[in-house]
């Protein structure tokens, strides 16, 4: 019997069943345990499909604007109407000392010009406003008309009168400087309601010119020798 049970240790009682595999669960990403939601698998896809159509009407639009711009410009060859003041006649320019009045005189002629060949320009209300030191002394509203193709029309504008600035010490001895020379930093700028005449459609603008001006006092001093230079003015759309 002792012989038997040292017998290479090997164990001769009941079988030892296997041991049990572990069972393996899937679970998708967001399908709550393994189930399948296609309700909210159609929800997704819909709204995936709807922004990617919108997205591609959009950039189809962008493309559409783009191409009629260009298409447009090529007709047309649009360019900024030209203004032009020609003369600027300065006959008064006093400052009073005592409450800051200004009393001034000033004729300007002008030059509206349109430059373009195929577009024609409504000019539906023009405002002169006439300023020193960047405050407005006077204000005069012009003549309404009509530029056709590569036209040109002259018009002129007189501001007369008297106005209470509020100078301050700056202003004054910037004025003084100027008036010993002869020569005064006006300001004319124009706010425009125009009319752009484009076959039958006429798109309506807002735009302004602006002319920094020299303009030489003419009755007796050191400016009444020297003559206003003719001077291009900006556009701003």
């Amino acid at each position: 019997m002792s012989e038997q049970s040292h017998l290479n240790g090997a164990y001769y009682g009941p079988s030892i069943p296997p041991p049990a595999k572990k069972s393996r669960s899937y679970h998708r990403p967001g399908g709550g345990g393994g189930s399948c939601n296609p309700f909210s698998w159609c929800f997704s896809c819909i709204c995936g499909c709807i922004f990617n159509l919108i997205f591609q009407i959009l950039i189809t639009i962008l493309v559409i604007l783009g191409i009629i711009v260009l298409v447009f410009w090529l007709i047309f060859r649009p360019n900024a109407p030209k203004f032009h003041v020609n003369d600027a006649t300065l006959t008064q320019f006093t400052l009073s000392p005592d409450n800051n009045t200004l009393y001034y005189n000033l004729a300007v002629n002008m030059t509206f010009r349109n430059p373009n060949k195929r577009i024609g320009i409504y000019y539906d209300r023009i405002e002169a406003n006439a300023e020193y030191r960047d405050k407005r002394f006077d204000t005069e509203n012009l003549e309404r008309f009509y530029l056709g193709h590569k036209d040109e029309k002259d018009v002129s504008a007189v501001f007369v009168g008297q106005q209470v600035l509020p100078f301050n010490n700056d202003d004054k001895s910037e004025y003084n400087s100027e008036r010993t020379e002869g020569v005064h930093d006006i300001d004319l700028r124009l706010k425009l309601r125009v009319r752009l005449k484009v076959w039958w459609a006429k798109p309506k603008f807002k735009p302004h010119f602006e002319c920094d001006l020299k303009v030489p006092l003419t009755s007796g001093g050191p400016g009444s020798n020297r003559r206003f230079e003719r001077t291009k003015c900006d556009f701003d759309w």
